[in-house]
């Protein structure tokens, strides 16, 4: 199970703060986790401009140029942010036993380390 999966809200915790033209501090919803790069791409974070071929669509509008898009970043310089208090926690996993139709089984869950509140 992994610690941090898309949809999570997550807080930059580190590189230059906002005053300095960074990210740090800043808090967005993933948007997609790339595993094997160990990076995320994180909604409203780490824009970079991207130059895009202008084309023609059959229509005859043009298309490119210039775009603003969201780059991915390492996951070690996001926390996950705890339902309660807002701020970047750690994430911990707890088995929890839960009752269906009448059969118990036992669940991994994960949790926020602050709070202890469940995610």
């Amino acid at each position: 199970m992994a610690k941090i999966k898309k949809g999570d809200l997550v807080q930059v915790i580190s590189g230059a703060t906002e005053d300095r033209g960074g990210d740090r501090g800043k808090q967005g919803r993933v948007i997609e986790v790339i595993a094997e790069k160990n990076r995320v791409i994180v909604e409203g974070v780490n824009y970079v401009t991207k130059h895009v071929r202008v084309g023609q669509t059959q229509r005859g509008t043009k298309t490119g140029g210039i775009e603003t898009q969201e780059a991915p970043i390492h996951i070690s310089n996001v926390a996950l942010v705890d339902p309660k208090t807002k701020k970047p926690t750690r994430v911990g996993f707890r088995e929890e036993t839960v009752e269906k139709n009448g059969v118990k089984k036992t669940v991994r869950v994960r949790y926020a380390k602050k709070s202890g509140e469940k995610l």
